[in-house]
């Protein structure tokens, strides 16, 4: 069975193609119009799709994606397989949903930190009951450059490099080190945190620049197998769909 999961994010569409429960291979759109999406069902003929949008995208593609497939759309009436003792469940972004989704499927049964890299970096926990307390939101990468570019007379609008110094020798340098370090060093203080309040638990980190933030953190969970478990997987929240998409497609 082929399943199709569509991702539209702040920065990115994408799609990722499953045969079963084995992810064949993922796709940049290039727009979210109709004859691109009917291109992409024409020539993998799924028998599910699914959507998770943080966008305002085009609706005339969710006739489509209904005409040819068992489709689904993330929205707060999802069923999902934990629970959301939370405030306002609603307001839960469909990218976070698809990612303790995922944590679930994959470890269940245990305390589980997933930390997205996207235009926003956020912080999602789940704990061994399957219950998804919350977390946190802080600026992703390129909205940091943006915001210094932005908020400011002379500072100009730099892009990540992996080749800076820990202390800047320039103006281009210095706003390097300050994101790419400080994003580090927030995320290395996010998992002491978790793991001064839960002990043994598991982290993964998925989404854009992920393998590189793992190898600079200072967290000896990416760094030991001992006590804490940490994993690299830009593709959790695909994963995390497909698993959503099982549950709520095939008259589920």
């Amino acid at each position: 069975m082929t399943t199709l999961c569509f991702d539209f994010g702040n920065t990115r569409k994408k799609v990722a193609v499953f045969k079963n429960s084995e992810m064949q291979e993922t796709i940049i759109l290039k727009d979210d119009e109709v004859a691109t999406i009917a291109y992409l069902l024409a020539k993998y003929n799924p028998e599910q799709t699914i959507l998770s949008s943080v966008i305002i995208h085009n609706l005339e593609i969710e006739t489509l994606f209904k005409k040819k497939s068992e489709f689904h759309k993330l929205s707060p009436t999802t069923k999902i397989n934990f629970t959301t003792p939370v405030g306002k469940p609603e307001t839960i972004g469909a990218d976070r949903l698809a990612l303790v989704a995922a944590a679930v499927h994959f470890y269940p049964a245990k305390n589980n930190l997933i930390i997205g890299l996207g235009s926003c970096i956020t912080y999602n926990f789940v704990n061994q009951y399957h219950q998804f307390l919350g977390g946190g939101i802080s600026p992703g990468m390129e909205m940091r450059f943006k915001a210094m570019h932005d908020f400011t007379a002379l500072l100009p609008l730099e892009k990540e490099t992996w080749n800076f110094p820990l202390i800047g020798y320039d103006t281009r340098t210095n706003l390097q080190s300050g994101v790419l370090h400080g994003m580090a060093a927030e995320i290395d203080g996010i998992i002491l945190k978790y793991e001064e309040k839960y002990g043994n638990f598991n982290v993964v980190l998925t989404g854009g620049n992920s393998s590189y933030f793992a190898g600079q953190l200072k967290s000896r969970i990416f760094a030991s197998p001992n006590a804490l478990a940490g994993r690299v997987d830009n593709n959790f929240l695909f994963k995390g769909l497909y698993a959503l998409s099982q549950l709520n497609n095939c008259g589920n």
